[in-house]
């Protein structure tokens, strides 16, 4: 083996301890304690558990979670190679260091060829542990990241429990759970080969909203204009009904404005579609909802790697 190949793994073994210097410096300044990533095939789920490691594309941190990086913990959602465990987190691993690495450093058998030279954080992990309960997608959505805090994951029922975008969204969202209303939260859809994200996404017999919180800084910039003007007639020619709420809305008409014009809008298209044979309307009255043990009531403290 050459001197400067050597010299790339000395260094690389290095950044190891680095990265974990860092990452301990920095827990407290950022909310992303947890991130869930997809895993779609099996061999990545035995490297995960067998030689407790995971990699990410660097570019997809520099891209999409640049601002929640890195994590403390890192959960898995799997996909439909899981069989009965697919649509949903099971597992959880405390992350112990991370480091920047080549793909070719992760499989040394493959070629050392253009793909080989991809960069990569690899996450060393702890021991894989199960959730007393997983966390489940109600429509088997596709989830490729999402960030989140500690609180939201071990008190979550489902995937749009985790998100942790903004404190309107959860906002609507705790009412949306308190009337029974099944939204997606953070939904991308595709219209015209440009990617949308979906603040709640409300899928009806006969029709489909978008409800978007709008915080006063994002969208009191100007140059966003344009951009929204795009994206809303993008997504009302695809068949989107768009609602919009501001701070101020959210904060001081939530019950009397909000609400109502969301149950409306459901209502005049024909209901919640879900797996029924007859769509279901909404009520302003609160109905039950779900609630999942989190793992401190669930009696299995003593099992977990808490580390906290």
């Amino acid at each position: 083996m050459g001197r400067g190949v050597l010299g790339k793994i000395k260094r690389n073994n290095l950044q190891w301890k680095e990265l974990k210097l860092k990452r301990s410096r920095d827990a407290v300044k950022t909310r992303g304690e947890v991130l869930v990533a997809i895993m779609n095939n099996l061999l990545d789920f035995a490297i995960a558990r067998d030689e407790h490691w995971y990699r990410i594309p660097v570019r997809s941190v520099e891209n999409l979670l640049k601002k929640r990086w890195p994590p403390q913990w890192l959960a898995f959602y799997l996909t439909k190679v899981f069989g009965s465990e697919a649509y949903a987190v099971n597992y959880y691993a405390r992350v112990l260091a991370i480091r920047k690495v080549f793909r070719w450093q992760l499989f040394p058998e493959q070629p050392h060829d253009e793909k080989g030279k991809q960069r990569y954080y690899q996450l060393r992990l702890s021991t894989l542990q199960r959730l007393p309960q997983p966390i489940l997608s109600r429509r088997w959505r596709l989830i490729v990241f999402i960030p989140t805090i500690w609180q939201k994951f071990v008190n979550a029922v489902e995937i749009n429990d985790l998100y942790d975008e903004s404190p309107l969204e959860d906002r609507l969202w705790a009412e949306f759970k308190r009337l029974n209303i099944n939204a997606e939260r953070q939904e991308f859809v595709q219209v015209k080969g440009r990617n949308y994200a979906l603040d709640f996404a409300i899928y009806c017999a006969s029709g489909k909203i978008d409800v978007e919180t709008d915080g006063d800084t994002w969208h009191a910039d100007p140059e966003r204009i344009p951009l929204d003007n795009l994206r809303d007639n993008d997504l009302e020619t695809a068949g989107w009904k768009l609602l919009r709420f501001n701070s101020s809305k959210i904060r001081e008409a939530m019950a009397k404005y909000c609400l109502p014009t969301i149950v409306e809008n459901i209502n005049r298209l024909g209901g919640l579609e879900e797996q029924r044979l007859v769509p279901r309307k909404v009520s302003l009255e609160a109905q039950g909802g779900q609630r999942q043990l989190n793992l401190f009531e669930s009696g299995t403290k003593d099992d977990l790697d808490w580390g906290r």
